[in-house]
């Protein structure tokens, strides 16, 4: 748990099992799963699923959203409150728990991108003028 609070990283099994193991050698990954699952099941947890086959694991078990940047693979936490989601089509339904993730480029990213944009169209600038 401890893992999980100090790495806000939205960690999957594998990164959890491939720090934790240079500190104890004799992990299991199977004991990182069963721990994790152990964790999910009493609320200590919550288990993401932001990617087709890539379940991460958020210690964060408040009410807020996921943005993972395609670029980078980070994931960025957002407050979002489910009085704030649009309003689902499930009258008489009641909502447990939701899941909101959206996927993009980071701001961090987005500026790197933008900058060698810049450089590529001044060296084409450049090249045309010497042409």
């Amino acid at each position: 748990m401890n893992y999980l609070i100090s790495n806000r990283n939205h960690p999957t099994v594998d990164i959890i099992y491939n720090d934790l193991v240079k500190k104890i050698d004799k992990l299991s990954k199977t004991t990182v799963y069963n721990v994790l699952n152990l964790f999910v099941q009493e609320g200590l947890v919550v288990a993401l699923n932001i990617e087709n086959n890539e379940l991460r694991y958020d210690a964060d078990t408040s009410s807020h959203g996921h943005f993972k940047c395609k670029n980078c693979g980070k994931i960025f936490d957002f407050d979002l409150k489910k009085e704030e989601l649009p309003r689902l089509p499930l009258s008489g339904f009641k909502i447990d728990e939701f899941q909101y993730s959206i996927k993009g480029v980071c701001a961090f990213c987005r500026n790197k991108m933008e900058a060698v944009d810049k450089e590529t169209l001044a060296e084409k600038e450049i090249c045309n003028t010497t042409a």
